[in-house]
């Protein structure tokens, strides 16, 4: 017998604990195994249950201990220091988002707390971990749901602490967070709402750069928002004007080369296939266009060379302000045969050789080329959006952003 109970106090040894609680003015309760106490008694005598349960290593009970005073003794001055507690000690038992909710109590209901800074400190600290991805496999926590967990903790820090140390830097990750998960739209508007708010902080020159490379990066994946690389170029331009001095401020103009080009070559195609279709003013109207956005380019120098063939080919004389009225009809399906132009399927139309030609020194005169463009439209200028939510005519892609040419790397914030 005395055997049999050795074996099994060594094969069970929680088994066989119990213990007595005492309490200041009250009778010695007795916990049977596998119980839990119920925590109570005034704010002194749950506070000291706290401290003891910490010397004892007893977190969990600390925690429960601290809590229980808060919840039933708010006003109690020894509350806010109780809280503190338990979100610290929640913190260090890796329970991040109740140490966050936790810290985030603590600066809504004692805004006085001698803790208030360390506790929006803590909070930024943890939100960053669910940024980073850190720990996640530990916590078992998707990467999607660390994210929304991160958004969360952040704008409980800007909303709390408005002008704090830390609200700048939140409300960029906030931005940082939706263009992980490929809300680019959301993103912009957190990253806008740096750049309104905080002007004078260095992390809005990250913001403003942001901006820019998410319509950049959205303009080399081929989205059909024609006015994807329209505002990037805008928005690397705002970059410079406001920091010209920033270390991102060549990686910007690097940037801008790309778009400009990019930007020549579509309208070098356009200006080929009007003249494969015999449209020679048309022709030469798109041909200027791309005089003028590269001069000096490849493009622009061909551009040159194919003005002076037509022209020397059709002469001076039959240069009009317009087309003539009879071909006025064909301009919509004009319009659509340059969008195809790229593609190469379209099949040359009837010769034009009497349509009028543009003098090659100067454009001025020229009706503009976007006439014959689909209209554009402008980035999202909210300050901040749920995922997935558009707030702008203009839809980015929502694939994420992570890969980008080897000239337009998105800057570690």
């Amino acid at each position: 017998m005395l055997l049999v109970l050795a074996v099994g106090a060594f094969v069970f040894p929680d088994c066989g604990k119990a213990s007595v609680v005492f309490k200041p003015g009250k009778k010695p309760e007795y916990v049977g195994p596998g119980g839990e106490e119920e925590l109570s008694g005034d704010a002194v005598d749950l506070f000291q249950a706290g401290q003891a349960a910490e010397k004892e290593g007893n977190y969990k009970r600390a925690i429960r201990a601290y809590k229980s005073l808060v919840k039933h003794h708010p006003k109690d001055k020894m509350a806010s220091e109780a809280l503190y507690r338990a979100a610290q000690l929640q913190e260090q038992a890796h329970s991040f988002f109740a140490a966050a909710d936790s810290f985030s109590q603590l600066v809504e209901k004692y805004p006085a707390s001698p803790h208030f800074e360390e506790a929006i400190e803590a909070q930024f600290r943890i939100g960053e971990i669910y940024l980073n991805g850190k720990k996640l496999r530990f916590l078992g926590i998707p990467v999607a749901s660390a994210l929304d967990r991160a958004v969360s903790v952040f704008a409980n820090v800007v909303r709390t602490a408005p002008y704090g140390k830390y609200t700048a830097r939140a409300q960029f990750d906030i931005g940082l967070a939706r263009e992980k998960q490929g809300a680019n739209d959301a993103a912009i508007q957190a990253y806008q709402a740096v750049v309104d708010k905080f002007p004078n902080e260095p992390i809005a020159v990250d913001a403003q750069y942001q901006i820019g490379y998410i319509w950049f990066t959205a303009a080399q994946l081929g989205t059909k928002d024609a006015a994807a690389a329209v505002n990037a170029k805008t928005a690397f331009e705002d970059f410079l004007f406001h920091y010209p001095k920033s270390e991102k401020a060549a990686q910007a103009r690097a940037n801008l080369e790309i778009l400009e080009h990019k930007q020549t070559a579509n309208s070098y195609k356009v200006a080929k296939f009007y003249d494969k279709q015999k449209y020679y003013r048309a022709a030469v109207i798109y041909y200027n266009e791309v005089i003028r956005q590269q001069p000096g380019s490849q493009e622009s120098n061909e551009a040159k060379k194919r003005i002076d063939q037509l022209r020397a080919k059709f002469g001076d004389a039959a240069l009009q302000p317009a087309l003539p009225p009879q071909q006025a009809s064909k301009k919509k399906s004009d319009m659509h045969g340059a969008r195809t132009a790229e593609s190469g399927s379209a099949k040359p139309g009837p010769a034009n050789n009497e349509a009028p030609l543009p003098t090659s020194e100067s454009d001025t005169s020229l009706p503009p080329p976007a006439s014959l463009a689909p209209d554009t439209t402008t980035a999202p200028d909210s300050l901040l959006a749920p995922p997935g939510t558009s707030t702008s005519s203009s839809t980015l892609p929502t694939s994420q952003p992570s890969a980008s040419p080897g000239a337009s790397a998105s800057p570690a914030p």
